[in-house]
């Protein structure tokens, strides 16, 4: 399938993406590519990846970021997670201080069907303090009014 890649030649899931290391693969569409992991949480761990070279989110065109949640769902839907018994994580980690192990952009779809299979997730929740919360949404308005 054609599709305007850019790919780095060290990259592992570049190699993925081009046949030269082989893979489950699950989806391909024109911007997207989808495999089984093969280092799995759980069965069914999928991994779904632009086929653009980029680190972190920011770095990816919005027209591969577009096509990636409906690939995702897609699998959701074929491992059965859509029933209510079971759950799913869709984890993305931008930066190796964020548990990113693989410089190039890449969702997790993990299914949750028990306790002992799956995502297993701390959250260290803070206290809110409202005035300091209030005054940096401030903050972050503004810069959202200046982007583009």
């Amino acid at each position: 399938m054609s599709a305007p890649v850019v790919h780095d030649a060290a990259c592992i899931f570049c190699k993925i993406i081009k046949g030269d290391i082989p893979s489950f693969k699950l989806i391909e569409t024109k911007y997207t590519f989808s495999f089984l992991d093969i280092q799995p949480t759980a069965q069914g761990h999928a991994l779904i990846i632009p086929k653009y070279h980029g680190a972190k989110l920011h770095n990816i065109p919005d027209e591969y970021l577009t096509d990636i949640l409906p690939v995702t769902k897609k699998i959701a839907k074929a491992l059965g997670l859509e029933k209510d018994d079971v759950g799913y994580n869709v984890l993305q980690n931008n930066g190796k201080i964020a548990h990113q192990e693989v410089d190039h952009v890449h969702f997790h779809l993990i299914p949750k069907r028990d306790k002992e299979t799956g995502l297993i997730v701390g959250w260290p929740a803070q206290e809110t303090d409202f005035e300091k919360l209030g005054k940096y949404h401030k903050e972050v308005l503004a810069k959202l009014e200046h982007s583009n």
